[in-house]
């Protein structure tokens, strides 16, 4: 084991062999992981074999301290764990067993980010066209990514003009790789006869890329529509007269809500989504599921002020029927 071996050197290592195989988003996210632990450390990098539970928990306060969300160290202490993996790998660090036990790994899904009914119901239905043109391209793409079972902006903006077929388009999710085929309604394709790409030479669907796919430039093109169009999201929440924040991740998280409230069971719409695992989905719908345990807590606590302190069968019957 080289005992030299540098964590901050393989991190640099590590964004320089994304970026030459293309994976500019996964390049990003640890290149930003890189710069929060060398501020951290005051630009100094750090051995594997120094490299223990105490620093790790020091540099998660350090997040904290400089507020960053728990989502955001949670992503930064992936990165960390990921790079520590790979040098145990290559016999360059030491085996630590759990490491990152005291730490922030998991995803935080407390905070609601799904659409109530009423308001994706308004959003689907509203009549007439809107007389801001941006806006009315926002409405629209929300509208589609929603029909298409949430899809991500990101697998929309790259999807080429010959993955739709009739009234189904076949593609695969950037993120997991997984292959979806997503039938087309009415509405949908409608949609897409708007929004479409209508530069004959361009190989995309949607006219959000021009350069190369899997190029640097293609990847910058795709960070900008989402810039826009999450602004223009912002807009229209306020125009729309929303409480729910709007952004292209509103729309999938929506999507799964509402097929949780229609009793789709997490596994069909864990396929549907194409996420990695029925875990992944589960992640979505906790803050739905926190809302009826809640509700649960109600009507136990309504069925004692009436009655008195029931037997437990009489308990068991009221949560269930709230659950």
């Amino acid at each position: 084991m080289n005992k030299d071996q540098m964590l901050l050197e393989m991190i640099a290592s590590a964004v320089q062999e994304m970026r030459g195989n293309g994976q500019w988003g996964t390049a990003h996210v640890y290149h930003s992981a890189g710069n929060a632990f060398r501020r951290f450390r005051q630009g100094k990098d750090i051995a594997f074999a120094d490299f223990d539970a105490s620093v790790v928990k020091a540099f998660e306060n350090d997040l904290r301290r400089r507020q960053c969300s728990w989502n955001t160290v949670s992503t930064y202490m992936k990165v960390l764990r990921a790079i520590y993996n790979r040098a145990i790998d290559q016999g360059l660090a030491p085996y630590a067993p759990r490491l990152f036990r005291h730490v922030q790994t998991a995803v935080h899904t407390e905070r609601k980010k799904a659409m109530e009914t009423g308001e994706i119901g308004t959003l689907l239905h509203a009549d007439g066209r809107m007389s801001d043109a941006a806006l009315q391209q926002a409405r629209d793409l929300f509208r589609l990514m929603f029909l298409l079972r949430g899809m991500p902006f990101v697998d929309m903006a790259y999807l080429r003009k010959g993955d739709l077929t009739g009234d189904t388009i076949r593609y695969r999710r950037r993120k997991t790789g997984r292959p979806l085929t997503v039938r087309l309604t009415p509405e949908a394709r409608q949609l897409i006869g708007r929004l479409a790409n209508r530069d004959s030479r361009s190989p995309y669907l949607f006219p959000f890329l021009s350069s190369p796919e899997g190029s640097e430039a293609a990847y910058r093109e795709y960070q900008a529509a989402l810039r826009r169009l999450n602004r223009h999201l912002a807009v229209l929440r306020l125009r729309l007269g929303c409480d729910t924040a709007l952004s292209t991740y509103t729309a999938r998280h929506t999507w799964a809500t509402m097929a949780y409230y229609c009793e789709v069971h997490p596994g069909i719409i864990s396929e549907a989504m194409g996420h990695s695992s029925i875990a992944v989905t589960e992640t979505y719908l906790k803050p739905f599921r926190n809302e009826r345990i809640d509700a649960a807590n109600r009507e136990v606590i309504a069925f004692v002020q009436r009655q008195g302190l029931p037997d437990r069968h009489a308990a068991r019957r009221a949560f269930r029927r709230s659950s």
